[in-house]
């Protein structure tokens, strides 16, 4: 696609950017040299670790409770997972997302940032298919609201200011350093919203069909309307009836494309693909990433996926 070339070294230009500010390298679980490092911070899942180590940098040392390659809502927290996270000077993490964290933190009595009152989440849609099996999917609920804000880049931004006051307010000395980087990772994060609106501003399509309900922020922010297959929980099966309302969505739209996802198994998705006629592409949710991969090299990806699906000038 004529796009992808200059979306992927802009996203390059954007890690290096980032990088100069926050030069840690450590791997998938921590970042930073412990020796050197004034804070440990313990998160939750990968969008919060990617702010606080582009944040902290080098003077933070970042340990992530939920591996790589894992999915966030399934996340079991081992006893020394729960020890380091009793250890760390402030925990990073999202209420009504992930119960073993939620529990973790409230037994260890760790100074906390909940993300959800740092950004203001969006209500969460009611499905009758999903109301049915309620009591059967009480491990992956979301409570009333849409844990997904990491995929609108301004409210990422907004968070990673917040991420900001609370490393300041836990390490003075450093507070300066603190500020500089997160008002680099907005910036960055600011470029990063303004090629989804010029990316996204002219398109053949505007529906989004979906797997599971994970991009109805990105989808808020950029004009676009998500259909889809399942709600919010990735395990969810979707009723017969929900599967019907989809085939003629599909109809109705043109659409061409179901989006599914890299951690989550897609076999109803692309049962339903090859029963219509249209392809499956990944777009993730950016919930995990693979070593080498960050948040701003993923969504550039995303945004390449979807411009080709929807037929974007």
């Amino acid at each position: 696609m004529k796009k992808t070339s200059a979306l992927i070294a802009a996203a390059a230009v954007s890690t290096l950017a980032l990088t100069a500010c926050s030069a840690s390298d450590g791997g998938a679980g921590a970042s930073g040299d412990a020796s050197d490092a004034s804070l440990t911070v313990a998160t939750a899942f990968y969008p919060l670790q990617f702010v606080a180590e582009q944040v902290g940098g080098d003077l933070v040392e970042v340990v992530s409770m939920t591996p790589a390659g894992v999915e966030p809502h399934d996340v079991e927290l081992s006893p020394s997972t729960v020890r380091q996270l009793g250890t760390a000077d402030l925990a990073l993490y999202l209420s009504d997302f992930q119960p073993a964290v939620d529990d973790a933190i409230s037994t260890t009595g760790v100074e906390a940032l909940d993300a959800a009152e740092a950004v203001e989440l969006h209500a969460a849609e009611e499905h009758a298919d999903e109301d049915e099996h309620a009591e059967e999917e009480d491990d992956h609920d979301h409570g009333s609201s849409d844990p997904h804000f990491w995929l609108d880049p301004e409210l990422l931004a907004h968070y990673a200011d917040a991420v900001g006051e609370a490393f300041a307010a836990a390490d003075p000395d450093n507070a300066d350093t603190y500020t500089a980087n997160a008002e680099a990772l907005h910036a960055s994060l600011d470029d990063l919203d303004t090629r989804y609106t010029d990316g996204l501003a002219q398109c053949e399509r505007d529906t989004i069909v979906t797997g599971h309900e994970a991009f109805g922020y990105l989808a808020d922010a950029y004009g676009l309307h998500q259909e889809g297959v399942a709600g919010l929980d990735p395990e969810s099966e979707p009723s017969p009836a929900r599967i019907l309302e989809i085939k003629d969505i599909i109809a109705e739209t043109g659409a061409t494309t179901i989006f599914t996802e890299d951690a989550v198994s897609a076999s109803v998705a692309e049962a339903l693909a090859t029963d219509v006629g249209v392809e499956t592409t990944v777009l993730s949710p950016v919930e995990t990433v693979a070593d080498g991969d960050d948040y701003i090299a993923v969504m550039t990806r995303n945004l390449a996926t979807l411009e080709d699906a929807l037929g974007c000038e």
